[in-house]
């Protein structure tokens, strides 16, 4: 298979790269043996800070034909677009982790993709940039005839590791979630526009997000459950509630209306070991 990747050197000659993998070599043959076309989904695979692997790798599933999508292997970087909660006919985690993507423009530290809705009929870009932080800049646009809310919410899991600093409020007690659990909560709407993640390596890094653009942020902790995930996954969303929810409402856009946002990644260098989960 091609990979994607996206290199830059960062301050002190660090490097952090990005791998976008549309599909391993076994799931490529898998559908050319049903005779299937082969879909062109990426996702982050891969985010590494100076050689270290922070998105959490999975438990070894990866199923794209699964019903929902911890069965079909809960790793890496999705975008979970049109929902997250399955819910009034919308799949389990969306449609934008399910269908094809297609790789628009591509440089040496960026590149631009896009894919359409099939339930709901949207269009999302977006644009990756590696420099001295990773940057994701995002457009969703109404495709059909009729408005719609457009909720997005990102979906990045990375590596949990019990005692870890996790700066949101709350974060300490969610830093020290008993072994087989799992949660997710949900901050009071614009109360936060960046969170902190760091590790006992000493590796940290701080999710930026304009709280204006997208004020709706859950927090997910996995600490073995779900056959033995361990992630925490940071989650500025343009909605609550995990799906399109009047009460907690995306924008609202009219056929062929856009709106865009973005979400930042930056490194945050630290001393060796963990500052423990200190919540803000």
């Amino acid at each position: 298979m091609n990979y994607q990747r996206l290199r830059a050197a960062l301050i002190d000659q660090a490097v952090n790269e990005v791998t976008l993998d549309p599909l391993s070599d076994r799931i490529f043959e898998e559908y050319l043996e049903r005779g299937e076309d082969v879909p062109s989904e990426l996702y982050f695979e891969e985010l590494r800070l100076r050689d270290e692997e922070l998105l959490d790798q999975g438990i070894g599933i990866d199923d794209p034909g699964a019903s929902d999508f911890v069965a079909g292997g809960a790793q890496g970087w999705d975008e979970m677009v049109p929902n997250v909660e399955a819910v009034r006919g919308l799949p389990d985690h969306g449609e934008s982790w399910r269908v094809p993507w297609v790789v628009e423009e591509e440089g040496r530290s960026a590149v631009l993709m896009s894919c359409r809705g099939r339930v709901v009929p949207f269009e999302l870009r977006r644009r990756i940039e590696v420099a001295e932080r990773v940057r994701v800049d995002y457009t969703y646009r109404t495709a059909g005839t009729e408005p719609h809310l457009a909720y997005w919410c990102a979906h990045p899991l990375f590596r949990f590791e019990e005692g870890m600093e996790i700066g949101v409020p709350g974060g300490a007690e969610l830093s020290t979630l008993d072994e087989g659990a799992s949660t997710k909560r949900f901050l009071k709407a614009g109360s936060i526009d960046r969170a902190r993640l760091g590790w006992r390596s000493g590796a940290a890094i701080e999710l930026r997000w304009d709280a204006a653009l997208t004020p709706y942020v859950g927090v997910w902790v996995c600490n073995g459950d779900l056959g033995g995930y361990r992630q925490v996954a940071i989650e500025p969303a343009t909605g609550g509630s995990d799906r399109p929810d009047p009460a907690a409402p995306p924008p609202l856009l009219a056929p062929g209306e856009s709106f865009e946002w973005w979400l930042e990644i930056r490194d945050v260098k630290t001393g060796k070991g963990s500052r423990g989960g200190s919540g803000r």
